[in-house]
């Protein structure tokens, strides 16, 4: 007996309570997606020329000064990379300066995420009189340009004898709005405020409550916030090059001001190295603690 091919249409079995839309969904949650060669050569592309300042900045490092402004650049390493850097590192104390700097960028960025993550949680998740008020001004000091405060800050330091001292550097960046807000935003989603209020019933007090509640699930946004400031501070020119002097207790972009400079003309391949070993220990951070940073945002972004 011939059999006879069934060509009606396959229906997809119900489910109860689930759309087969969202069925189909589920099916294919699990599965892996491959990338294709065009993704590849973007990436490929991408890192390329992100990776290219640097690479140019190493290759100026290694030669003179006049090669260097001559055209075409020059695009191939030279074999003047260690000389320069002994030359860098003797014209400026560039050893002070680094230890300036990472004690002034380390001390602004754990300071800006204590404080900042306080106040984020002030402003989440604590009911109080005025606190779109006071949020609201928070904010809206982001908007002021910082020059405006550079002469009465400066007429404050002077007065209390801080003048060429890294603490003239450090207190005024001891918080920041922006960090304010950020852990605010990442506060209002991520810290039900039922986890609060079931700490309380506990008995457990606000500092107990902060430490065993808040900071671990802040700890993603700490993270990249820690990372961003210390960046902002490691780099910071304006400010401290007002405060601070290059023959006193400079940091490092201060220092890097008085590279190079001749009587008439500027070296700039003795600029680019003193560039180079102020970005060096940048790199070492995120060598060492890219991972973990990236994973504090993965986790951040994962909700369940």
């Amino acid at each position: 007996m011939a059999r006879t091919l069934d060509t009606s249409p396959s229906v997809e079995p119900k489910t109860p309570g689930v759309r087969p839309g969202r069925r189909r969904f589920r099916q294919t949650a699990g599965r892996q997606h491959h990338a294709g060669p065009l993704t590849y050569v973007l990436l490929i592309v991408a890192t390329v020329v992100s990776l290219f300042p640097l690479y140019w900045n190493v290759v100026a490092a290694s030669h003179t000064g006049d090669r260097v402004v001559q055209a075409p650049a020059p695009l191939l390493p030279g074999s003047r990379l260690l000389d320069n850097l002994s030359f860098a590192w003797d014209q400026v104390d560039m050893g002070e300066a680094l230890v300036n700097t990472t004690i002034v960028a380390s001390l602004v960025a754990a300071s800006t995420v204590l404080f900042s993550t306080l106040a984020g949680f002030a402003f989440a998740k604590l009911p109080f009189k005025g606190r779109g008020m006071l949020l609201s001004l928070v904010v809206a000091t982001m908007t002021i340009p910082p020059q405006l405060s550079v002469i009465p800050l400066y007429q404050i330091i002077t007065d209390l004898g801080w003048f060429d001292q890294l603490q003239s550097v450090v207190l005024p960046s001891l918080v920041a709005a922006f960090g304010v807000f950020f852990m605010r935003q990442f506060l209002v989603e991520a810290l039900p405020v039922e986890l609060v209020e079931a700490a309380r019933m506990d008995g457990a007090h606000s500092l107990r409550i902060i430490w065993h509640v808040v900071f671990p699930v802040a700890r993603p946004a700490m993270a990249v916030l820690g990372m961003l400031v210390f960046v902002q501070a490691w780099n910071d020119f304006f400010w401290p090059f007002i405060a601070l002097t290059p023959d006193g207790s400079p940091t490092l972009q201060v220092a890097l001001a008085g590279l190079g400079a001749g009587n008439h003309t500027v070296d700039h391949a003795i600029v680019l190295t003193g560039a180079l070993i102020s970005t060096v220990p940048l790199l070492l951070v995120f060598a060492f603690l890219g991972k973990h940073i990236v994973g504090g945002i993965t986790a951040g972004a994962v909700k369940s």
